[in-house]
Parts: C-alpha cells; sequence; structure tokens
C-alpha cells in the first residue's frame, strides 16, 4: 500500500470505505446496463416468436412496443415482477396458445395506430 492510501485509511477509514462501496456500486450498475445494451442489440433478440417463459416485458423489449401498453391491455398489475406468459394463462385458466394470440393481437393493433419504436 502507498503511503498515501495508507495515511486515508488510518484518518479517514469510514470515508474511504464509503468511496470503495459507491464505487463497487457502479460498477455493477455499469456491468450490468452493458450486459442489458449487448442483449438487445444483438437482433436476434428482435421480434422473437412468443413463447410461454417469456414476460410480457420481454416481449415487449423484442417487438419495440412501451411495456405499459401490453401491460395493461392484458391487465397485468403494475407492481407484478416477472410473471411469465405461462404463468399467466394458468392463473386465468387458458392454454398459454390463447395468451399469445392475444399478445400478437395487441401488438398488431398498437402496430396500426402508432409508429414503431426504434430499440
Amino acid at each position: 500500500m502507498s503511503a498515501a492510501l495508507r495515511r486515508l485509511w488510518r484518518d479517514h477509514r469510514l470515508l474511504l470505505a464509503g468511496f470503495v462501496l459507491a464505487l463497487a456500486v457502479m460498477l455493477f450498475f455499469a456491468v450490468r446496463s452493458v450486459m442489458f445494451w449487448v442483449y438487445w442489440a444483438d437482433p436476434a433478440h428482435r421480434e422473437e416468436p412468443i413463447a410461454g417463459w417469456m414476460t410480457p416485458r420481454y416481449v415487449s423489449h423484442s417487438w419495440s412496443i412501451p411495456p405499459e401498453v401490453l401491460r395493461d391491455a392484458l391487465a397485468v398489475p403494475a407492481e407484478t415482477k416477472r410473471l411469465t406468459i405461462d404463468a399467466l394463462a394458468e392463473a386465468r385458466g387458458v392454454p398459454t396458445e390463447e395468451i399469445i394470440r392475444q399478445i400478437e393481437e395487441i401488438i398488431a393493433a398498437h402496430r396500426a395506430t402508432a409508429p414503431v419504436r426504434k430499440p
């Protein structure tokens, strides 16, 4: 350890620990943001065929529609997190294909009335 760092640690231990913690949090969110950007920049993830494992938010990203449009049309509460299409179909007692059909209709209706949002 350099003399300056030792002196900082000796005289300002709490401040230095807080700074290191802030750097770690910043690094975590920076890496997370880059990973998100790289994933969605891949054309293979755009307009993927809708499947039961997907969440409505994932579908909205993939199909470039606002998440609230899909969430509101499916009547999914805003505070609901990570509800898959399979789980939504099971909760409603309908086949997964029925929910997928509804989502496809919502996407088509939205695109007919609104310009396509660029990812």
